[in-house]
């Protein structure tokens, strides 16, 4: 379920705008994110002419005009709210990883045994001091992960390659795409992405698809990032790309795998099987996913989380 935050609202409308030199735009079912409540219908008018960019606009006409508490999905103009003097939220967008976890079907699940019991330990150690060391073994595509460009090319950079700087503190924006796929269409395309400032950006793509993580239905059926999105993102400048999916790329395609192609050719981080993005603004948080520096290796379990300043 998404979190509504209370201090948010978005405007439902059908809008008329005329050019002063000619022309007209109408929208049906048009939806905008309002940076306060009790914006008038002139000021969600300018809203939206700043939103689309618009230029010479001599009218704005809004019909069936409703204010909803939603979330924000990331309008321009709107920027996001910080409360002063409160301390950060930090949101976990990872999976936690146990025995037996099935991320993807057909993978091995990891399994956890005793290297030292505790039992064991106190003969090693003085009176009262005891530890556990245990073995994890696991493939890297386990719980959340992420995939360096050795993942998909021979020639590609590692894990331990990959610069701290594009994976620490980056700016999410983050899509909530949620209604806006369906089972007949489940691609995400770049039309989708196309209305915000991206450069050094992690996008996270918001699905929905975690609430299946751990079951069957999880593994059929998901949504993914179409090619065309792929290139759009790496001509945009992004730094990582995430999502709450099976998989970035289309599993039922016959094997192309085009979205990892194109983004781990270009540098562009991708991280798999996210979960709680539906907490996270639009725009605003800050995303960190750090895999540990192993050499010879393209893909690591990560704990992806983003922090919200100030937020309430």
């Amino acid at each position: 379920m998404t979190t509504v935050n209370s201090a948010e609202y978005r405007a439902h409308f059908d809008f008329s705008i005329s050019f002063a030199n000619g022309g007209g735009l109408d929208g049906e079912g048009f939806r905008l994110d309002l940076p306060r409540q009790d914006m008038t219908e002139t000021e969600i008018g300018r809203l939206l002419v700043h939103h689309l960019g618009l230029a010479l606009v001599s009218r704005v006409e809004l019909r069936r005009l409703r204010i909803v508490a939603e979330p924000h999905r990331g309008s321009r103009g709107i920027e996001p709210a910080a409360g002063a003097g409160v301390a950060d939220r930090v949101i976990d967008c990872s999976h936690p990883i146990e025995a037996g976890l099935v991320t993807y079907p057909g993978l091995p699940a990891p399994t956890i045994q005793p290297h030292l019991t505790r039992e064991d330990s106190r003969t090693r150690y003085a009176p009262g001091t005891e530890f556990a060391m245990d073995i994890i073994t696991m493939i890297g595509n386990t719980g959340t992960y992420l995939d360096a460009p050795y993942h998909r090319y021979a020639d590609g950079g590692d894990l331990a390659s990959l610069d701290l700087s594009t994976l620490v503190g980056l700016p999410a924006e983050v899509f909530h795409l949620r209604d806006s796929w369906t089972a007949e269409r489940r691609g995400i395309d770049a039309a989708m992405l196309a209305d915000r400032e991206l450069r050094g950006a992690a996008v996270l793509l918001d699905t929905g698809w975690s609430r299946h993580f751990g079951t069957p239905a999880y593994g059929s059926g998901a949504p993914f990032l179409t090619e065309d999105a792929a290139r759009f993102l790496v001509d945009a400048g992004v730094r990582l790309v995430g999502i709450d999916s099976l998989n970035i790329d289309d599993t039922e395609s016959g094997g192309t795998w085009p979205a990892h192609s194109v983004l781990l050719a270009a540098g562009v981080h991708v991280v798999e099987h996210l979960t709680n993005l539906d907490a996270l603004p639009a725009r605003g948080a800050r995303f960190t996913a750090a895999p540990p520096a192993v050499r010879g290796f393209g893909t690591f379990p990560v704990r992806a989380f983003a922090t919200i300043a100030g937020a309430r």
